[in-house]
């Protein structure tokens, strides 16, 4: 056994169980490549106040969970804890939004870390795919993003998810309601951590899992009862719209998500086989975020989709993923003339775009042939020394058994047309 091992809270990701986790994000990310969203990919850390402005200094990401770091220099840097905000640093930077459409379409998909009890579901070190539209303000956006997110999850065969949806209202209409749910929230009987939390962000107060609190929001003020008519109107047609493409959603008064840059439309997808941890991905509009980091004002709207938690939501409804065998075709040489034969023609056939192995250290035929099977190749090329002096190579398919002599010169082509 290694010295070494993983850290606390992450995972290492090995065949053949690597194989779910780029299958689902080959998922996710399948419709977004079809609809005008490019890759984009940033580092793995960043300057801590990117964070500490754009996700919020009273977040549990920025209190409690960021891992930090000092350089040398005396940079403080953070490794990413989410997305969103290194996806819009880049887009800045690179002068994305000056280029002419708008809005720049955006996907990424990436490991992001956080420092909290590690559990199932929830991890210290974690895999997202995620999606931006930045800088249009326009609820068809907004659908088109949900809808995007709900095709992945329905191709990779998942159907006993929800998403539920909210708004979370405009700097118009938010302060107003900041200011009715503060009064409310003071009232109660809260530890003084969460009444710290009520004056700098109560909406997270919302978001409390702990039933003693939950008991005691039972009749705190309703945000839709202080939406301004625009935020209104913006909510609605994103509604309509889903409804209109079939995509079926709940309306959630309480949701807030855990990220201080949302506004209006926000949602989240979640899967109750998945226990406590039942989020499996969310996101929302922020239209202010860019102002945040010191951009201009770009309204935008994104969402991140954690590949883990996707992977335990197939697993608890027992969905099994069509993952093709790594490899089509293995050569098994029986002595070294054989081995330098086969190992052109497996050259030649990695060449022609065919998934090819070859028994390597010099095996013998039963163990070479066990490895053809553990391979899961479709065929097997078997050749000694009378195959050669007679110019051909045994062409064996491993599911009917059938074995047939095919000329040397001639396999490619004879192993091109059988795998179609």
């Amino acid at each position: 056994m290694s010295t070494f091992q993983a850290p606390k809270g992450t995972y290492d990701l090995t065949p053949p169980d690597s194989a779910k986790f780029l299958a689902v994000r080959e998922a996710i990310s399948a419709p977004l490549r079809d609809s005008g969203y490019g890759y984009i990919e940033t580092p793995g850390f960043e300057d801590v106040e990117l964070f500490a402005r754009g996700v919020g200094e009273s977040t549990d990401i920025v209190t409690k969970e960021m891992y930090t770091l000092t350089t040398k220099g005396g940079a403080e840097l953070a490794l990413r804890p989410e997305g969103t905000a290194s996806v819009l640093r880049a887009a800045l930077e690179a002068n994305l939004h000056k280029a002419g459409n708008l809005p720049v379409k955006l996907w990424y998909s990436g490991s992001y870390y956080r420092y909290e009890r590690p559990q199932k579901g929830r991890y210290r070190h974690f895999s997202q795919v995620g999606a931006e539209a930045i800088g249009t303000e326009d609820p068809v956006l907004d659908a088109e993003l949900i809808i995007l997110a709900d095709q992945a999850y329905r191709s990779l065969g998942l159907r006993q998810f929800r998403i539920l949806l909210n708004s979370l209202g405009d700097k118009e209409c938010r302060p107003v309601y900041r200011e009715a749910l503060q009064t409310f929230l003071r009232d109660l009987d809260l530890d003084e951590e969460t009444r710290r939390r009520i004056e700098i962000n109560p909406l997270r107060v919302l978001d409390d899992k702990r039933p003693d609190v939950q008991k005691q929001l039972t009749d705190a003020p309703k945000l839709r009862d202080y939406l301004c008519d625009a935020c209104k109107a913006y909510h609605e047609e994103v509604r309509s719209l889903l409804t209109a493409a079939g995509v079926v959603y709940e309306d959630d008064e309480k949701l807030v998500r855990g990220l201080d840059y949302y506004t209006r439309t926000t949602f989240e997808f979640v899967h109750d086989g998945l226990g406590s941890q039942s989020a499996v991905g969310g996101g929302g509009r922020y239209d202010g975020l860019s102002e945040m980091i010191g951009g201009p004002a770009l309204p935008s709207v994104g969402w991140a989709l954690g590949v883990d938690r996707t992977v335990l939501a197939l697993e608890a409804e027992g969905v099994e993923l069509d993952i093709p065998a790594t490899t089509s075709v293995y050569a098994v040489p029986l002595g070294e003339e054989a081995r330098r034969a086969l190992f052109a023609v497996v050259t030649e056939l990695r060449r022609a775009g065919i998934a090819a192995d070859f028994a390597f250290g010099g095996r013998g035929l039963k163990g070479a042939m066990k490895s053809a099977n553990r391979s899961g190749a479709r065929f097997t090329l078997v050749a000694g020394e009378r195959d050669l002096a007679e110019g051909v190579v045994q062409l064996k398919d491993m599911e009917s058994g059938e074995q047939s002599a095919v000329p040397l010169a001639e396999v490619v082509a004879e192993l091109t047309t059988r795998l179609g």
